[in-house]
Protein backbone atom coordinates (compact mmCIF):
# COMPACT_ATOMS: atom_id res chain seq x y z
CA UNK A 1 0.00 0.00 0.00
CA UNK A 2 2.99 2.25 0.13
CA UNK A 3 3.24 2.75 -3.45
CA UNK A 4 -0.77 3.38 -3.28
CA UNK A 5 0.01 6.34 -0.70
CA UNK A 6 2.79 7.76 -2.65
CA UNK A 7 0.66 7.66 -5.75
CA UNK A 8 -2.34 9.77 -4.32
CA UNK A 9 -0.06 12.51 -2.92
CA UNK A 10 1.65 12.82 -6.07
CA UNK A 11 -1.73 12.71 -8.26
CA UNK A 12 -3.11 15.23 -5.72
CA UNK A 13 -0.06 17.73 -6.25
CA UNK A 14 -0.50 17.32 -9.78
CA UNK A 15 -4.28 18.05 -9.78
CA UNK A 16 -3.46 21.74 -8.01
CA UNK A 17 -1.07 22.65 -10.17
CA UNK A 18 -2.68 21.27 -13.59
CA UNK A 19 -5.94 23.03 -12.53
CA UNK A 20 -3.90 26.13 -12.01
CA UNK A 21 -2.11 26.20 -15.36
CA UNK A 22 -4.99 25.13 -17.18
CA UNK A 23 -5.72 27.44 -20.51
CA UNK A 24 -8.38 27.82 -22.13
CA UNK A 25 -6.63 26.57 -25.60
CA UNK A 26 -8.91 24.43 -27.39
CA UNK A 27 -12.00 24.84 -24.67
CA UNK A 28 -15.56 25.12 -25.75
CA UNK A 29 -16.63 28.76 -26.49
CA UNK A 30 -19.99 30.06 -24.24
CA UNK A 31 -22.51 31.99 -25.06
CA UNK A 32 -25.54 32.83 -23.78
CA UNK A 33 -27.90 29.62 -23.82
CA UNK A 34 -25.07 27.66 -26.08
CA UNK A 35 -21.92 26.44 -26.33
CA UNK A 36 -19.80 25.66 -29.22
CA UNK A 37 -17.35 23.15 -29.61
CA UNK A 38 -15.00 21.19 -32.61
CA UNK A 39 -15.42 17.96 -32.01
CA UNK A 40 -13.44 14.72 -33.23
CA UNK A 41 -13.57 15.06 -36.85
CA UNK A 42 -13.15 18.73 -37.32
CA UNK A 43 -16.62 20.03 -37.22
CA UNK A 44 -17.49 23.26 -35.44
CA UNK A 45 -21.11 21.78 -33.21
CA UNK A 46 -23.24 24.80 -31.46
CA UNK A 47 -24.84 22.98 -28.37
CA UNK A 48 -27.50 24.03 -25.99
CA UNK A 49 -25.57 24.93 -23.11
CA UNK A 50 -28.50 23.02 -21.11
CA UNK A 51 -28.13 18.96 -21.99
CA UNK A 52 -30.79 16.52 -20.58
CA UNK A 53 -31.20 14.10 -23.20
CA UNK A 54 -28.31 12.19 -24.40
CA UNK A 55 -28.71 9.91 -27.67
CA UNK A 56 -24.82 7.89 -28.02
CA UNK A 57 -25.00 5.60 -31.52
CA UNK A 58 -22.47 3.74 -32.60
CA UNK A 59 -19.54 4.85 -29.97
CA UNK A 60 -20.16 2.15 -27.77
CA UNK A 61 -18.38 2.54 -24.58
CA UNK A 62 -19.63 6.64 -24.30
CA UNK A 63 -22.59 6.21 -22.58
CA UNK A 64 -20.22 4.54 -19.94
CA UNK A 65 -18.24 6.95 -19.62
CA UNK A 66 -21.18 9.74 -19.92
CA UNK A 67 -22.79 7.92 -16.46
CA UNK A 68 -19.34 7.80 -14.58
CA UNK A 69 -18.65 11.52 -15.77
CA UNK A 70 -21.68 12.78 -14.05
CA UNK A 71 -21.72 10.12 -11.43
CA UNK A 72 -25.29 9.23 -13.00
CA UNK A 73 -27.13 8.22 -16.17
CA UNK A 74 -30.25 9.79 -15.91
CA UNK A 75 -29.46 11.79 -19.25
CA UNK A 76 -29.21 8.91 -21.23
CA UNK A 77 -32.19 7.56 -23.27
CA UNK A 78 -30.92 5.69 -25.82
CA UNK A 79 -27.69 3.82 -26.88
CA UNK A 80 -26.95 0.95 -29.53
CA UNK A 81 -27.56 -2.71 -28.34
CA UNK A 82 -24.14 -3.58 -27.44
CA UNK A 83 -23.84 -0.75 -25.18
CA UNK A 84 -26.75 -2.12 -23.35
CA UNK A 85 -25.45 -5.17 -23.15
CA UNK A 86 -22.32 -4.71 -21.61
CA UNK A 87 -24.87 -2.25 -19.59
CA UNK A 88 -27.06 -5.27 -18.34
CA UNK A 89 -24.09 -7.32 -17.31
CA UNK A 90 -21.65 -4.97 -15.43
CA UNK A 91 -20.93 -2.61 -12.70
CA UNK A 92 -22.32 -0.01 -14.79
CA UNK A 93 -26.37 -1.04 -14.30
CA UNK A 94 -25.66 -2.08 -10.54
CA UNK A 95 -24.37 1.49 -10.05
CA UNK A 96 -26.71 3.42 -12.22
CA UNK A 97 -30.27 0.92 -12.80
CA UNK A 98 -31.32 3.97 -14.59
CA UNK A 99 -29.51 3.50 -17.85
CA UNK A 100 -31.41 0.06 -18.17
CA UNK A 101 -34.50 2.47 -19.27
CA UNK A 102 -32.60 3.89 -22.49
CA UNK A 103 -34.03 2.77 -25.95
CA UNK A 104 -32.03 1.14 -28.40
CA UNK A 105 -34.55 0.65 -30.94
CA UNK A 106 -33.57 3.38 -33.17
CA UNK A 107 -30.47 2.30 -34.04
CA UNK A 108 -28.75 -1.33 -35.94
CA UNK A 109 -25.31 -1.31 -36.35
CA UNK A 110 -24.61 2.28 -37.78
CA UNK A 111 -28.14 2.52 -39.70
CA UNK A 112 -29.95 5.50 -37.46
CA UNK A 113 -33.95 5.34 -37.92
CA UNK A 114 -34.23 9.31 -38.02
CA UNK A 115 -37.86 8.75 -37.06
CA UNK A 116 -37.57 7.02 -34.03
CA UNK A 117 -34.04 8.78 -32.80
CA UNK A 118 -36.56 12.11 -33.00
CA UNK A 119 -39.19 10.85 -30.45
CA UNK A 120 -36.43 10.24 -28.51
CA UNK A 121 -36.24 14.03 -27.95
CA UNK A 122 -32.55 14.20 -27.81
CA UNK A 123 -30.49 17.41 -26.83
CA UNK A 124 -27.32 15.52 -28.53
CA UNK A 125 -26.17 13.26 -30.14
CA UNK A 126 -22.89 11.39 -29.83
CA UNK A 127 -21.80 9.29 -33.22
CA UNK A 128 -18.68 7.73 -33.55
CA UNK A 129 -19.11 6.76 -37.34
CA UNK A 130 -18.80 7.92 -41.45
CA UNK A 131 -19.43 11.50 -42.24
CA UNK A 132 -22.36 10.47 -43.21
CA UNK A 133 -24.16 9.98 -40.51
CA UNK A 134 -23.42 13.24 -39.17
CA UNK A 135 -24.60 14.59 -42.32
CA UNK A 136 -27.76 12.71 -41.88
CA UNK A 137 -28.54 14.49 -38.22
CA UNK A 138 -27.34 17.74 -39.57
CA UNK A 139 -30.43 17.35 -42.10
CA UNK A 140 -32.66 16.31 -39.47
CA UNK A 141 -31.87 19.49 -37.56
CA UNK A 142 -30.85 17.46 -34.73
CA UNK A 143 -27.07 18.77 -32.88
CA UNK A 144 -24.59 15.74 -32.78
CA UNK A 145 -21.15 15.20 -32.12
CA UNK A 146 -18.46 13.20 -34.04
CA UNK A 147 -16.62 10.75 -30.98
CA UNK A 148 -13.82 9.10 -32.26
CA UNK A 149 -12.32 5.94 -31.26
CA UNK A 150 -9.05 5.52 -33.67
CA UNK A 151 -8.02 9.27 -33.96
CA UNK A 152 -4.61 8.34 -31.47
CA UNK A 153 -4.00 5.14 -33.22
CA UNK A 154 -5.77 3.30 -30.33
CA UNK A 155 -4.06 4.85 -27.85
CA UNK A 156 -6.33 4.01 -25.47
CA UNK A 157 -4.88 6.43 -22.61
CA UNK A 158 -4.67 9.81 -24.65
CA UNK A 159 -8.02 8.41 -26.34
CA UNK A 160 -9.67 8.45 -23.00
CA UNK A 161 -8.38 11.69 -22.55
CA UNK A 162 -9.65 13.62 -25.80
CA UNK A 163 -12.97 11.96 -24.88
CA UNK A 164 -13.33 13.45 -21.47
CA UNK A 165 -11.95 16.80 -22.87
CA UNK A 166 -14.51 16.91 -24.99
CA UNK A 167 -17.32 15.94 -23.03
CA UNK A 168 -15.87 19.04 -20.03
CA UNK A 169 -15.76 21.20 -22.91
CA UNK A 170 -19.19 20.41 -23.44
CA UNK A 171 -19.95 20.16 -19.50
CA UNK A 172 -18.01 22.56 -18.12
CA UNK A 173 -19.46 22.67 -15.04
CA UNK A 174 -18.20 19.16 -14.47
CA UNK A 175 -14.93 19.14 -15.89
CA UNK A 176 -12.69 16.48 -14.86
CA UNK A 177 -10.43 16.86 -17.91
CA UNK A 178 -7.39 17.62 -15.48
CA UNK A 179 -7.83 14.93 -12.83
CA UNK A 180 -8.26 12.11 -15.63
CA UNK A 181 -5.58 13.10 -17.24
CA UNK A 182 -3.40 13.24 -14.46
CA UNK A 183 -4.20 10.15 -13.05
CA UNK A 184 -4.30 8.08 -16.52
CA UNK A 185 -0.96 9.63 -17.64
CA UNK A 186 0.88 8.80 -14.31
CA UNK A 187 -0.37 5.14 -14.24
CA UNK A 188 1.02 4.58 -18.02
CA UNK A 189 4.43 6.13 -16.49
CA UNK A 190 4.55 3.77 -13.55
CA UNK A 191 4.22 0.93 -15.54
CA UNK A 192 6.68 2.66 -18.09
CA UNK A 193 9.39 2.75 -15.41
CA UNK A 194 8.68 -0.93 -15.22
CA UNK A 195 9.27 -2.39 -18.25
CA UNK A 196 11.71 -0.32 -20.09
CA UNK A 197 14.44 -2.85 -19.40
CA UNK A 198 12.71 -5.68 -20.85
CA UNK A 199 14.98 -7.76 -23.62
CA UNK A 200 13.23 -8.80 -26.52
CA UNK A 201 13.79 -12.16 -24.78
CA UNK A 202 12.28 -11.39 -22.09
CA UNK A 203 9.10 -9.70 -23.62
CA UNK A 204 6.10 -12.07 -23.60
CA UNK A 205 4.22 -12.72 -27.17
CA UNK A 206 0.71 -11.66 -26.60
CA UNK A 207 -2.45 -12.91 -29.07
CA UNK A 208 -5.33 -11.14 -28.38
CA UNK A 209 -8.75 -13.02 -29.62
CA UNK A 210 -10.87 -10.62 -30.08
CA UNK A 211 -13.83 -12.18 -31.96
CA UNK A 212 -14.50 -15.85 -31.57
CA UNK A 213 -16.97 -18.40 -32.77
CA UNK A 214 -17.26 -21.22 -35.25
CA UNK A 215 -16.25 -19.91 -38.65
CA UNK A 216 -14.12 -16.60 -37.46
CA UNK A 217 -11.36 -15.77 -35.77
CA UNK A 218 -10.14 -12.50 -35.34
CA UNK A 219 -7.20 -10.43 -33.68
CA UNK A 220 -5.07 -6.82 -33.40
CA UNK A 221 -2.84 -6.00 -35.86
CA UNK A 222 -1.15 -3.32 -35.92
CA UNK A 223 -3.65 -0.57 -35.94
CA UNK A 224 -5.91 -1.61 -33.16
CA UNK A 225 -6.24 -1.51 -29.47
CA UNK A 226 -4.50 -4.53 -29.36
CA UNK A 227 -1.35 -3.29 -30.52
CA UNK A 228 -1.18 -0.56 -28.19
CA UNK A 229 -1.96 -2.64 -25.07
CA UNK A 230 0.80 -4.78 -25.84
CA UNK A 231 3.24 -2.17 -26.30
CA UNK A 232 2.03 -0.10 -23.06
CA UNK A 233 3.14 -3.53 -21.10
CA UNK A 234 6.01 -3.97 -22.57
CA UNK A 235 4.95 -7.27 -24.26
CA UNK A 236 5.09 -8.00 -28.80
CA UNK A 237 1.41 -8.27 -30.14
CA UNK A 238 2.23 -11.36 -32.11
CA UNK A 239 -0.08 -9.97 -35.07
CA UNK A 240 1.35 -6.62 -35.73
CA UNK A 241 2.81 -7.69 -38.84
CA UNK A 242 -0.41 -6.84 -39.92
CA UNK A 243 -1.06 -3.40 -41.39
CA UNK A 244 -4.68 -3.32 -41.62
CA UNK A 245 -6.87 -1.06 -39.49
CA UNK A 246 -9.16 -2.57 -36.43
CA UNK A 247 -9.94 -6.40 -36.41
CA UNK A 248 -8.27 -8.67 -38.93
CA UNK A 249 -9.45 -12.49 -39.61
CA UNK A 250 -6.74 -15.08 -39.13
CA UNK A 251 -7.01 -19.01 -39.20
CA UNK A 252 -5.60 -21.87 -36.69
CA UNK A 253 -2.49 -22.54 -39.08
CA UNK A 254 -1.07 -18.48 -38.41
CA UNK A 255 -2.04 -18.74 -35.11
CA UNK A 256 0.43 -21.86 -34.71
CA UNK A 257 2.90 -20.22 -36.91
CA UNK A 258 3.25 -17.06 -34.39
CA UNK A 259 2.54 -19.76 -31.43
CA UNK A 260 2.01 -16.95 -28.48
CA UNK A 261 3.12 -17.21 -25.21
CA UNK A 262 -0.20 -15.36 -23.27
CA UNK A 263 -3.44 -15.22 -25.27
CA UNK A 264 -6.12 -12.77 -23.65
CA UNK A 265 -9.41 -13.43 -24.81
CA UNK A 266 -12.07 -9.65 -24.97
CA UNK A 267 -15.46 -9.06 -24.12
CA UNK A 268 -16.40 -9.28 -27.70
CA UNK A 269 -16.43 -12.36 -27.46
CA UNK A 270 -18.39 -14.72 -25.25
CA UNK A 271 -15.18 -17.28 -24.91
CA UNK A 272 -13.53 -18.34 -21.66
CA UNK A 273 -9.99 -19.90 -20.91
CA UNK A 274 -11.78 -23.18 -20.87
CA UNK A 275 -13.13 -23.09 -24.27
CA UNK A 276 -9.62 -23.27 -25.26
CA UNK A 277 -8.30 -25.09 -23.07
CA UNK A 278 -11.06 -28.00 -24.31
CA UNK A 279 -11.55 -27.63 -27.63
CA UNK A 280 -15.48 -26.61 -27.32
CA UNK A 281 -15.62 -24.05 -30.12
CA UNK A 282 -15.76 -25.12 -33.71
CA UNK A 283 -13.01 -27.71 -35.05
CA UNK A 284 -10.00 -25.37 -33.49
CA UNK A 285 -7.30 -26.96 -31.71
CA UNK A 286 -5.42 -25.31 -29.18
CA UNK A 287 -3.39 -27.96 -27.80
CA UNK A 288 0.00 -27.24 -29.46
CA UNK A 289 0.02 -23.50 -28.93
CA UNK A 290 2.26 -22.42 -26.24
CA UNK A 291 0.24 -20.27 -24.13
CA UNK A 292 -2.33 -23.08 -23.95
CA UNK A 293 -0.05 -25.72 -22.93
CA UNK A 294 0.87 -23.65 -20.00
CA UNK A 295 -2.54 -22.42 -19.03
CA UNK A 296 -1.54 -18.89 -19.99
CA UNK A 297 -4.76 -17.59 -20.91
CA UNK A 298 -6.96 -14.90 -19.53
CA UNK A 299 -10.25 -12.76 -19.97
CA UNK A 300 -10.18 -9.22 -20.43
CA UNK A 301 -11.56 -7.56 -17.58
CA UNK A 302 -15.53 -6.28 -17.89
CA UNK A 303 -15.62 -2.89 -15.71
CA UNK A 304 -18.24 0.02 -16.94
CA UNK A 305 -17.58 -1.07 -20.07
CA UNK A 306 -15.60 -3.91 -22.77
CA UNK A 307 -11.97 -2.81 -21.23
CA UNK A 308 -10.16 -3.74 -24.54
CA UNK A 309 -11.79 -0.28 -26.33
CA UNK A 310 -11.22 2.66 -24.56
CA UNK A 311 -13.70 3.46 -21.54
CA UNK A 312 -13.01 4.69 -18.00
CA UNK A 313 -11.89 1.59 -16.99
CA UNK A 314 -8.16 2.36 -19.09
CA UNK A 315 -5.79 3.03 -16.75
CA UNK A 316 -7.02 -0.22 -14.05
CA UNK A 317 -7.04 -2.40 -17.27
CA UNK A 318 -3.54 -1.53 -17.80
CA UNK A 319 -2.50 -2.25 -14.53
CA UNK A 320 -4.22 -5.45 -14.38
CA UNK A 321 -2.94 -6.40 -17.93
CA UNK A 322 0.81 -5.63 -16.78
CA UNK A 323 0.54 -7.74 -13.78
CA UNK A 324 -1.29 -10.32 -15.83
CA UNK A 325 1.47 -10.45 -18.58
CA UNK A 326 4.48 -10.06 -15.81
CA UNK A 327 3.20 -11.47 -12.24
CA UNK A 328 6.54 -10.94 -10.93
CA UNK A 329 7.61 -8.03 -12.34
CA UNK A 330 4.31 -5.95 -10.77
CA UNK A 331 4.12 -8.47 -7.87
CA UNK A 332 3.39 -5.45 -5.74
CA UNK A 333 0.94 -4.12 -7.56
CA UNK A 334 -2.56 -4.39 -5.50
CA UNK A 335 -5.20 -4.24 -8.20
CA UNK A 336 -8.09 -4.09 -6.48
CA UNK A 337 -6.46 -1.21 -3.94
CA UNK A 338 -5.21 0.81 -7.13
CA UNK A 339 -9.04 0.54 -8.64
CA UNK A 340 -10.56 1.39 -5.41
CA UNK A 341 -8.38 4.37 -5.25
CA UNK A 342 -9.10 5.21 -9.06
CA UNK A 343 -12.37 5.47 -8.89
CA UNK A 344 -12.24 7.85 -5.56
CA UNK A 345 -9.77 9.78 -6.81
CA UNK A 346 -10.94 11.00 -10.20
CA UNK A 347 -14.80 10.09 -10.21
CA UNK A 348 -15.52 10.68 -6.44
CA UNK A 349 -17.03 7.13 -6.68
CA UNK A 350 -16.60 4.32 -3.67
CA UNK A 351 -16.77 0.69 -5.03
CA UNK A 352 -16.71 -2.23 -2.47
CA UNK A 353 -13.72 -4.75 -2.51
CA UNK A 354 -16.35 -7.27 -4.21
CA UNK A 355 -17.19 -4.86 -6.85
CA UNK A 356 -13.58 -4.32 -7.66
CA UNK A 357 -13.03 -7.60 -7.60
CA UNK A 358 -15.79 -8.47 -10.26
CA UNK A 359 -14.50 -6.48 -12.86
CA UNK A 360 -11.74 -8.72 -13.40
CA UNK A 361 -13.90 -12.01 -13.41
CA UNK A 362 -16.65 -11.55 -16.00
CA UNK A 363 -19.19 -13.66 -17.71
CA UNK A 364 -19.95 -14.24 -21.10
CA UNK A 365 -22.91 -12.59 -20.94
CA UNK A 366 -21.18 -9.21 -21.71
CA UNK A 367 -20.16 -10.44 -24.71
CA UNK A 368 -20.90 -7.54 -27.60
CA UNK A 369 -21.78 -10.94 -30.40
CA UNK A 370 -23.01 -13.74 -28.31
Amino acid sequence: MKHLTRLLSVLLALTVLLSLAACSAGAGKQSSGTVTVTDHFGNTVTLPSEINRIVVCDIYPLPSVLAVFFDSAEKIVGMAAPSMTAAKNSLLSELYPEILDAKTDFIDGTTVNIEELMKLEPDVVFYGGTPSMGEQFANAGIPAVGVSAGKWDYDAIETLNNWIRLLSEIFPGNDRYETVKAYSDTIYNRVQERVKDLSDAERERVFFLFQYNDTTITTSGKHFFGQWWADAVGAKNVGEEMETDNSTAVSMEQIYAWNPGRILITNFNPAQPADLLNNTVGSYDWSEVAAVKEGKINKMPLGMYRSYTCGVDTPVTLVWMAKTVYPDLFEDFDITAETLAYYRAVFGIELTAEQANRIFDPSSAGSAFN
